[in-house]
């Protein structure tokens, strides 16, 4: 009996310490919640308290990546990428240049890196991904996913947060035979190739979702949704999906049995009544009163809020009919947007971050500050993580103790 319980408790530690060890973009499940509690209802005039700032990041909008140990971001410097990783008091642990990294336009290094079973995964704007040693920046791997399987880039470099799961590595490299590819997590052997559409990526960041009785793998081409089996890489279905400059930069969310995908320039959003096992059964409405370029959005209580594009304004809509309930420009300018402890945090483009109550018809904006530090582009998607807030604009990186006193 003390045998049985004894292996149970370090089979229970070893999977604790494994999730604790891992991070990726927008949260456990990629929809912007952040499962945190006791954090602040208001801030002080000014905000909270900053904690800690680092200022040499160089130009880019990758967000931070935090685990129990250390948190990572990606920088640029003048013409290569680089991973860094920090403790929690904002000391340097290690820096790894990893290659060129995208210049062109829009400059900087393009997507946040992931985080699983200690080993860090990051794609460069030119289509190369690496994996890292999480403890100490060492390369274990590479590929150029151009040169060896053929993929296309586009206008703004190719832009992924990497899904991982078990083991393999998800990359969209929008090649004209292979949509999407699945590569060994600790080799980068390539396990499979899903011919999909033969059309490029589109800044898509995936999602991998568990239904009742199958995993499947959803991302965007540039005039699809496509739905993926992750074990052998076989296309079950896919969906015209268009948007006027073939960016879709949203990771598409499931609920219950239905899929939202939703993208910019007034196109807006759908939503797909799935089977069980993840085929497509129909589409039930599509709503272009939010139209979220980049910034994502939440899911919360029966409604879907966030920032539109070409609609400048932050919309909530009903989940059930797809109905636009409310709107606000109390906030300037369109932006992204995450959610803990009940409230949800607006980061707008004009540099403002607002704590946001969602109403019954309304948004009650309790408290916002404006960003004090950094350059250019507020792009770059805030994370939770143990009662901080993270905010990256540019070359800072900014870490906001946000626990209720």
């Amino acid at each position: 009996m003390f045998k049985t319980t004894f292996t149970l408790l370090a089979i229970l530690l070893t999977i604790q310490l494994s999730a604790q060890s891992n991070a990726q973009w927008r949260g456990d499940n990629r929809d912007g919640i952040y499962n945190e509690s006791g954090l602040l209802k208001q801030w002080p005039e000014n905000g909270p308290e900053l904690l800690w700032q680092y200022d040499l990041l160089g130009a880019g909008h990758a967000s931070a990546a935090v685990t129990e140990e250390i948190v990572y971001t990606a920088g640029t410097n003048e013409t290569d990428g680089f991973i860094i990783a920090f403790d929690h008091s904002g000391k340097e642990i290690w820096k790894t240049v990893y290659g060129k990294e995208w210049l062109e336009n829009w400059d900087g290094v393009r997507s946040t890196p992931t985080i699983y079973e200690g080993k860090v995964y990051q794609l460069s704007g030119y289509g190369v991904i690496y994996c890292f040693d999480g403890n100490t920046g060492d390369i274990l791997w590479q590929e150029d996913l151009i040169e060896k399987f053929g993929a296309q880039n586009i206008k703004f470099g190719i832009t992924e947060n990497l899904v991982v799961d078990e083991d393999k590595v998800f990359v969209t490299i929008g090649a004209l035979d292979a949509s999407v590819i699945a590569l060994h997590k600790d080799t980068g052997i390539i396990l499979w190739k899903c011919t999909g559409t033969g059309e490029k990526s589109a800044y898509c960041s995936p999602a991998l979702i568990q239904l009742p009785e199958a995993k499947i793998f959803v991302t965007h081409t540039e005039k699809h949704i496509l739905c993926i089996n992750p074990i052998n890489g076989e296309l079950i279905w896919k969906h015209e999906f268009l948007n006027k400059y073939v960016t879709h930069a949203n990771t598409p969310f499931y609920h219950e049995g239905y899929l939202y995908c939703v993208t910019g320039t007034a196109a807006g959003g759908v939503k797909i009544e799935l089977a069980p096992n993840g085929d497509f059964i129909k589409e039930v409405w599509r709503n272009t009163t939010l139209d979220s370029k980049l910034g994502g959005f939440i899911f919360t209580e029966g409604r879907i809020c966030g920032a539109g594009d070409a609609n400048k304004n932050w919309s909530c809509i009903d989940w059930e009919s797809g109905k636009e309930l409310f709107n606000s420009t109390e906030i300037s300018k369109k932006g992204n947007v995450i959610y803990a402890d009940g409230l949800m945090y607006w980061y707008s483009e004009s540099g403002e971050i607002a704590l946001v109550e969602v109403q019954e018809d309304k948004f009650n904006i309790i408290s916002k500050f404006e960003v004090p530090f950094g350059e250019k582009w507020h792009w770059s998607h805030l994370v939770i993580h143990n009662k901080k807030l993270y905010v990256r604009h540019g070359s800072y990186l900014m870490v906001y103790d946000i626990a209720a006193k």
